[in-house]
């Protein structure tokens, strides 16, 4: 009886790991590349993910809201940084 756990472990198949490209394809999103940087993509993101953050805040959605303004925030400080 303590041989049986032990043949069952052994008698698994290692799991082949998938390679680095191969797990990267996995997990791409169909959402929209990001845009190269320069301060008036920064400014329009930043209008943007203010308006979605305010937009979320009005119907309630004070978590929503408060992850649209963080992106918001990222793209203030970008602005600020050129």
């Amino acid at each position: 009886m303590q041989n049986g756990p032990k043949a069952i472990m052994s008698a698994r198949q290692p799991r082949r790991r998938a390679s680095f490209a191969a797990r990267s394809k996995r997990w791409t999103s169909s959402a929209a590349r990001p845009e190269p940087k320069s301060s008036q993509n920064a400014q329009r993101n930043y209008e943007r993910y203010l308006a979605l953050a305010r937009a979320e805040a009005q119907i309630g959605n004070m978590v929503g809201a408060e992850n649209y303004y963080q992106y918001a925030e990222h793209y203030f400080i970008s602005m600020r940084g050129d």
